[in-house]
């Protein structure tokens, strides 16, 4: 199996002036003249960006195609990788106002609602406009006109990862995820034969039936609202998992740099809320919702190169 990996430039929707920079590492076989459907689709939001800081370290994990290759080294050549910077910055600050639109100008979010969708149409709407500009690509270096391969059963999985500020999108994420109409085994399997080879998700409803594993990156806000902490989403999810007899791996990945910082201790009070919300509904459905909570360099003092840093070290299995 080959991979195409780059740095796409791409618009949200067609004819709007909205564009995102997205690091992508994609499976196809040059052979076939195929790209072949992944075991998953591993996405990545990233978080603040950066400039100047001097630090080898810091700029190596801040490159969006240096991360999806850590990606995929973790879970799997199989897999695609996806990583979506904000279209948006104020200075340095990441602002996600397509997936929240309650976001403010610093790009910390108000509140997180369900209402409309807009986290799970514009992954959606973005993947799709990703994977058509990665055809085009490969067809133009190659002469030959790429196409999808795959049993129409084969649909992937969808992981999402947040990092730092990124997390926010995984909240909204949750909060979608929670509202939305659970499938039953019968309609899943229709959908499958209707829709045929899937590479991306290609509506909302695909991608949050899709998703199976969730990743908080070392997240913090400069305000409250890092982690989703809302007992009614995370019941409401539970339910959907039992409802569709799905499960969901959530994952929480931190830092002394976010959990032990004295300045915004309201990061490690929410993260132990929402893991506390989701123990409690781990107890009530079993193997449907699982969650793990991993601390890294705990022996070293609070810098801003272990915050990046993580994304080499987490361990995600």
């Amino acid at each position: 199996m080959d991979r195409w990996t780059g740095i796409l430039k791409v618009p949200l929707h067609q004819n709007t002036g909205t564009f995102y920079r997205v690091g992508a590492s994609i499976c196809f076989s040059s052979s076939s003249r195929t790209l072949t459907v992944p075991s998953a689709n591993a996405i990545f939001f990233n978080g603040d960006h950066l400039e100047g800081t001097g630090n080898l370290v810091i700029e190596k994990l801040s490159d969006l195609q240096n991360i999806a290759e850590i990606l995929v080294s973790k879970f799997g050549s199989s897999v695609n990788a996806w990583v979506i910077q904000a279209s948006v910055f104020n200075g340095p600050f990441a602002v996600y106002k397509d997936f929240i639109p309650s976001s403010n100008s610093w790009g910390e979010p108000k509140s997180y609602t369900p209402i409309g969708f807009p986290a799970s149409t514009a992954t959606v709407s973005l993947l799709s406009n990703c994977l058509q500009e990665v055809k085009n690509i490969i067809s133009r270096r190659q002469k030959e006109s790429y196409t999808a391969s795959a049993s129409f059963f084969n649909h992937p999985k969808t992981f999402i990862l947040g990092f730092s500020k990124g997390g926010t999108v995984l909240n909204q994420l949750v909060t979608e995820l929670g509202f939305s109409e659970p499938k039953s085994m019968m309609s899943r399997e229709v959908s499958m034969t209707q829709e045929g080879i899937q590479i991306v998700p290609t509506t909302k409803e695909s991608l949050l039936n899709s998703i199976t594993e969730l990743h908080y990156i070392d997240v913090g806000l400069n305000t409250a609202g890092a982690y989703i902490t809302d007992g009614n989403v995370i019941e409401k999810l539970s339910n959907r998992l039992i409802a569709q007899d799905t499960g969901i791996r959530f994952f929480f990945h931190g830092t002394p740099r976010q959990w032990c910082d004295e300045r915004r201790v309201w990061i490690r009070n929410e993260k132990d809320k929402l893991v506390h919300l989701l123990e409690s509904e781990s107890r009530k459905n079993g193997a449907n919702l699982q969650v793990y909570e991993r601390f890294y360099f705990a022996d070293r003092r609070p810098d801003m190169q272990m915050h990046f840093e993580i994304i080499e070290s987490m361990n995600v299995s």
